[in-house]
């Protein structure tokens, strides 16, 4: 039995076309692992003692790994709202813009904001509850931010902004 967690508070329902797309993916993908599993466990659970049987135990643990992760798409699937258009203001930091930062030393970096379920810090996409989208939401070009990181506070300048 598993210690008891407090429900996390839930990200923002935003995702981009291509995020959405990719958790769709994903999805199809584990319920296709999904079947070899339960097949391989078939198979296990046929040799005898399942109490001593590792093979059984560990298809078992993967099998609910899968399931939860299935049941937890499904559920974020449905309620995720799709922002495959820019805003009217494209001159402004929203939901689904490439920004492009200058900190004080003068070494720019790119960031795109996307939803909690896509980021990616090798690609720069970074979820719009982070604290650097959340201070970059609304501003425009050439606007300074001021960001509080756990490592202290960091000074930018948007020196761009785009979308697609």
């Amino acid at each position: 039995m598993g210690r008891w967690r407090p429900p996390q508070q839930r990200g923002s329902h935003y995702i981009t076309a291509e995020g959405h797309h990719s958790l769709d993916q994903e999805l199809k993908a584990l319920w296709l692992t999904r079947r070899e599993v339960t097949a391989a466990l078939s198979a296990a659970a046929a040799e005898g003692d399942r109490s001593e049987n590792a093979e059984y135990i560990y298809r078992k643990k993967q099998l609910a790994g899968i399931d939860r992760r299935i049941r937890y798409l499904q559920k974020r699937l449905d309620e995720l709202v799709i922002v495959d258009h820019p805003p009217a203001d494209t001159n402004a930091v929203f939901f689904g813009a490439w920004v492009t930062l200058e900190d004080d030393d003068g070494s720019e970096i790119t960031y795109r904001i996307v939803g909690p379920d896509e980021f990616d810090v090798e690609k720069g996409y970074i979820s719009m509850d982070a604290p650097v989208a959340r201070a970059l939401l609304k501003k425009s070009l050439d606007d300074e931010v001021a960001v509080t990181l756990p490592g202290g506070a960091k000074h930018y300048v948007i020196t761009a902004i785009r979308y697609q």
